[in-house]
């Protein structure tokens, strides 16, 4: 857990400094962050549910066939 957080947190870190070298704006740059942190939160989750998906279809032996995609 510890990991993650100190991970999250570097992540929130360089978001928000890239963001304020590019635009000098403290408030630009806090906006950019909260949104871009809470858009890969979200599709970090979907991406969970998609790899979780794979894993059974391959462990049933159907990944790649057609049924497997729309199951």
């Amino acid at each position: 857990m510890a990991k993650t957080l100190t991970s999250g947190a570097m992540h929130v870190g360089v978001a928000f400094g890239v963001t304020y070298a590019m635009t000098g704006s403290t408030a630009v740059s806090l906006g950019v962050t909260l949104v871009e942190a809470t858009i890969n939160t979200a599709g970090h989750h979907v991406l969970d549910h998609v790899w979780e998906r794979v894993g059974r279809a391959r462990s049933r032996g159907t990944a790649g066939t057609p049924a497997a995609a729309t199951a």
